[in-house]
C-alpha cells in the first residue's frame, strides 16, 4: 500500500516506503520498483547497468530515480555507501538520451548536466562512474579539477561534452578562460551538498549558478543535512522533493562502532595491536592535521606496516597514486585527513580508525561511511582522550546515541635495548638502562658528597699579611699639568716630511716631449679719445 505525499513546511516529502514507477506521467504512482530490470531505461543504459552487476536498487535509488525522471528538484539524504551516484546519474543520462547524436561538431555536444563536488578524489570517482553508465551511448562526459594542467582539460571541453563533472575552483578558472559555456545546462547536481553549501564554498557556488539558466533541475544529495543547510538550500531549489531513506545524520547499522579511551602517547601502539588482534587487512586511518598525517604514516612505515599518506599538501598525481595503490591492495593502511572522508567508494574495506576525533561531528558520519558499504559489515574504532569530551558530546547529539568508552589493555612493548624514539620529542630508554642510569646518578651524588667532606677536613688557611699603604694612595701626577709628556715632545721634534715605505716605489720622472704652450696674450682694445 503506497502512501500519498504530505505537505510539510512548503515542501513535498515522501515516506521511505513510497516508491514510484518510471512510467508515471504526472504525480506519483503506487507501484513498487525494486529491481533495475523494472526500470524503463534505454537499452544502451540497461546494458551498461547489467554489465556492472546492478540488480536490486537501494532505497535512495528506488525513490530518487522516478522523481528525477519527472523533472522535479530533489533534496536526497541517505547514508554514505548507498548508491547516491547512480541515483542521479542514471535518470539524468536517461533524460538526455533525446539529445544523443554521433556528430563530431562541438556545437552538437553542449554541456547539459553539471555535477559539482567538493573534492578532487570524489570528482574523479563520479566521472568514472558516469563514463561506465554511458559507455554504450554517444553522450560525452569529462571531469575538471585543480592540481592538474588545464591544457588537457581545455582540449576535452573544446570537443564538446554533455556531462561535466567539476570542482568549483577549477570550473571557475575554465569559465573565466572561456573554455566552456553553461548557457544550455538543464541539470545541476550538488553532491555532498552540506560541504558544497558550507561558508567556504558558498561564494564560488553563487558565481557558478549565476552563469546557468534560471529554468533548470537542481538535485542535492548528501549523507547529512543540518537545518541551516536545508534553509540555505531552499533558495536554490524550486518546490523540491525531500527524500530521506534513513533518519537524518544516521550511521549504517552494519558498522560496528567502538570507542577506546587512549592517551596520545599510546594511540600508535593501540592501533598496531588492534590491527594484529582482529586480523585487519586494510583500513582507513583518519587524523585531523596534514602534518600529523605525514608523521604517522612515516612512523608506521618504519615499523613494517605498508602505509601511505593522503592529505591536501600532496600533489594530485601523488594523491591518485596513493588511492590506486590502496584499491589494488598494495597498501594496508591509508593514513588520511578528511579529504578522503567524503564519497570515496572503495569496496571491501573492513575497518576505519579515527586516530583523532573529528572537529566536525558530521565528518564522523562520513569517515565511518568508508566501511560497511552496500550492506557489507564494517568496523569503526575511535581513540578518545581527555580533551575530546566536547567533540564526543557533539557526535552523540548528532547521531542520537550514547557511546560507552572502553578500556584496552596494551601488550608489553617489546623494543630493542637502547635508546629509541617513539615519535615524541623526548628520547626514552628501556628499564635496564634506566636502572643503570639511576645507579650512575647515585654514584656521582655520593662522590660529590665525599669530596665536600674532604674539603671540610682541610686545615684553615693562614691570615693574609697587611696591605702596603703605598698602593692604597690615590694617583698623584709627578709632573705639572702645563708640561707636556716626553712622548709628545719627541713627536714634535721629528721632521715633518713623511718617509715613504720601502715597499712603495717612487714615481719616476719622465721628460716631457712637448712643452706646454704659453697662454696667448689678448691685446687690450685701445680706447678712442672722446
Amino acid at each position: 500500500m503506497a502512501l500519498g505525499p504530505e505537505r510539510l513546511a512548503g515542501r513535498q516529502t515522501w515516506h521511505t516506503r513510497t516508491l514510484f514507477a518510471l512510467s508515471a506521467p504526472s504525480g506519483p504512482a503506487c507501484l513498487m520498483t525494486q529491481s533495475f530490470s523494472e526500470l524503463q531505461l534505454s537499452p544502451k543504459l540497461a546494458r551498461a547497468v547489467a554489465e556492472m552487476g546492478y540488480e536490486n536498487m537501494t532505497p535512495i535509488q528506488a525513490q530518487a530515480i522516478p522523481v528525477v525522471l519527472q523533472g522535479r528538484d530533489v533534496m536526497g539524504a541517505a547514508q554514505t555507501g548507498t548508491g547516491k551516484t547512480a541515483a542521479f546519474s542514471l535518470p539524468l543520462l536517461q533524460r538526455m538520451m533525446k539529445h544523443e547524436n554521433a556528430s563530431t561538431s562541438p556545437a552538437r555536444h553542449p554541456v547539459r548536466a553539471l555535477v559539482l563536488l567538493p573534492t578532487r578524489e570524489l570528482a574523479d570517482q563520479v566521472a568514472e562512474q558516469v563514463k561506465l553508465y554511458a559507455k554504450y551511448t554517444e553522450l560525452r562526459s569529462t571531469v575538471v579539477f585543480g592540481g592538474m594542467d588545464m591544457k588537457p582539460q581545455t582540449l576535452e571541453l573544446k570537443k564538446g561534452v554533455e556531462v561535466l563533472v567539476a570542482t568549483p575552483g577549477r570550473l571557475l578558472d575554465h569559465i573565466e578562460a572561456k573554455n566552456c559555456v553553461l548557457n544550455q545546462v538543464e541539470y545541476v547536481v550538488l553532491d555532498e551538498a552540506d560541504r558544497m553549501l558550507d561558508i567556504g564554498f558558498l561564494p564560488d557556488l553563487q558565481r557558478i549558478l549565476s552563469y546557468l539558466p534560471k529554468q533548470r533541475t537542481t538535485l542535492l544529495f548528501s549523507a547529512t543535512f543540518s537545518p541551516e543547510i536545508k534553509r540555505l538550500a531552499s533558495s536554490y531549489l524550486q518546490d523540491p522533493v525531500t527524500i530521506e531513506v534513513a533518519r537524518s545524520n544516521a550511521t549504517a547499522s552494519t558498522v560496528e562502532q567502538h570507542f577506546y579511551r587512549v592517551d596520545d602517547d599510546d594511540k600508535r601502539q593501540t592501533l598496531k595491536q588492534l590491527v594484529k588482534e582482529r586480523g585487519i587487512t586494510q583500513a582507513f586511518v583518519f587524523v585531523n592535521s596534514k602534518l600529523g598525517c605525514a608523521r604517522l604514516a612515516r612512523s608506521l612505515e618504519r615499523e613494517g606496516l605498508k602505509t601511505t599518506a593522503l592529505h591536501g599538501d600532496k600533489s594530485q598525481d601523488e594523491r591518485l597514486k596513493a588511492l590506486d595503490a590502496f584499491k589494488q591492495g598494495q597498501v594496508d593502511l591509508l593514513v588520511c585527513t578528511d579529504v578522503a572522508a567524503r564519497g570515496l567508494d572503495i569496496k571491501d574495506v573492513p575497518a576505519v580508525f579515527n586516530f583523532d576525533i573529528p572537529f566536525n561531528a558530521e565528518d564522523y558520519v562520513h569517515r565511518i561511511g568508508r566501511t560497511g558499504r552496500a550492506g557489507a559489515s564494517g568496523l569503526a574504532v575511535s581513540f578518545v582522550n581527555a580533551r575530546d569530551t566536547r567533540l564526543m558530546a557533539d557526535i552523540e547529539k548528532l547521531i542520537g546515541k550514547k557511546f560507552e568508552l572502553e578500556a584496552l589493555e596494551l601488550e608489553a612493548d617489546k623494543r630493542p635495548a637502547g635508546r629509541f624514539n617513539d615519535g615524541q620529542r623526548a628520547w626514552r630508554q628501556d628499564a635496564a638502562q634506566d636502572d643503570e642510569g639511576q645507579r650512575d646518578i647515585r654514584a656521582a651524588r655520593s662522590a660529590r658528597e665525599g669530596r665536600s667532606e674532604r674539603e671540610d677536613r682541610r686545615p684553615a688557611r693562614a691570615p693574609r699579611p697587611p696591605a702596603d699603604p703605598l698602593f692604597d694612595k690615590p694617583y698623584e701626577p709627578s709632573t705639572p699639568a702645563d708640561v707636556k709628556p716626553a712622548w709628545e715632545q719627541q713627536a714634535q721634534q721629528r721632521p715633518s716630511s713623511r718617509v715613504a715605505s720601502p715597499n712603495i716605489k717612487t714615481r719616476k720622472k719622465v721628460p716631457a716631449l712637448f712643452k706646454p704652450a704659453a697662454p696667448e696674450a689678448h691685446p687690450q682694445p685701445e680706447t678712442q679719445p672722446g
